[in-house]
């Protein structure tokens, strides 16, 4: 096979990698997650970086801000494209298929979870492998969305962060995976937003509870939350937050 056909598993990885990387980095032949996977597909970081930037082509938030990306996107992944933006689930799930099979183990090694999996079996063995695939994915993408940056504080340490669902998990399952429905935030401020304590406005400002304005004299209170009320959060490079998703969190959710 000639060096210059993707094949179709190449591009579903590469696909879902685009998603994962921060847009800023995708083109970087040095970024540790481009020299990974490259290494697992049989392509060169130099490669693998050059399709991801195709795909840039094909982003309609990329094109909507004016940046066309290459232009080399080719009618194979303009079909992958197709079949997979939008299903979140069937990509990641895909992907990581293929990266076991190419790795020659199951995908639960590969996320190292098979404590989790001890006692269970069949389908709920399956059930599990799918949900931890899907929340790492989401959390990935999230964290890139936001260039691997608290949108609230700006705190740039990946193992700080956390994908905070706006609207919660178990409340609505066909959002679960939607990037829009993410926000990037630091651990203290995930507890917080997950509890109702802080909340984003639909114009995108920080909102605190009343359980939270009540400490205004607590000095810790002063620096972690009354130093962003009020203030416009970081906006992601890609996936805005929707504005229906908020308005669900601040009146479902958010102690008012």
């Amino acid at each position: 096979m000639a060096r210059d056909n993707w094949t179709r598993e190449q591009l579903i990885v590469a696909l879902n990698l685009y998603w994962k990387i921060p847009y800023n980095k995708i083109s970087g032949t040095s970024n540790y997650q481009v020299k990974e996977v490259a290494s697992l597909i049989g392509r060169t970081p130099a490669a693998l970086a050059y399709k991801l930037m195709n795909f840039t082509s094909l982003d309609p938030e990329r094109q909507d801000k004016g940046n066309k990306g290459k232009d080399g996107a080719g009618s194979t992944d303009k079909i992958i494209w197709n079949e997979y933006f939008g299903y979140w689930d069937k990509l990641a799930f895909d992907s990581a298929v293929i990266l076991s099979q190419i790795q020659n183990k199951p995908i639960e090694q590969t996320l190292e979870i098979e404590s989790e999996l001890e006692f269970a079996e069949g389908k709920e063995k399956e059930r599990i492998v799918k949900t931890r695939v899907n929340q790492s994915d989401f959390r990935l993408r999230i964290l890139a969305s936001y260039n691997e940056k608290c949108c609230i504080t700006g705190i740039q340490i990946p193992t700080l962060l956390v994908a905070s669902h706006i609207i919660p998990w178990s409340k609505n399952k066909e959002q679960r995976l939607n990037p829009r429905n993410g926000l990037c935030l630091n651990s203290i401020h995930d507890k917080a937003f997950d509890k109702g304590l802080i909340t984003v406005t639909t114009d995108f400002k920080v909102k605190l509870s009343d359980v939270i304005l009540e400490k205004e004299k607590d000095q810790t209170f002063q620096k972690f939350f009354f130093a962003y009320e009020n203030k416009s959060i970081i906006l992601p490079d890609r996936f805005l937050p929707s504005k229906e998703f908020l308005e669900y969190h601040n009146d479902k959710i958010f102690n008012k």
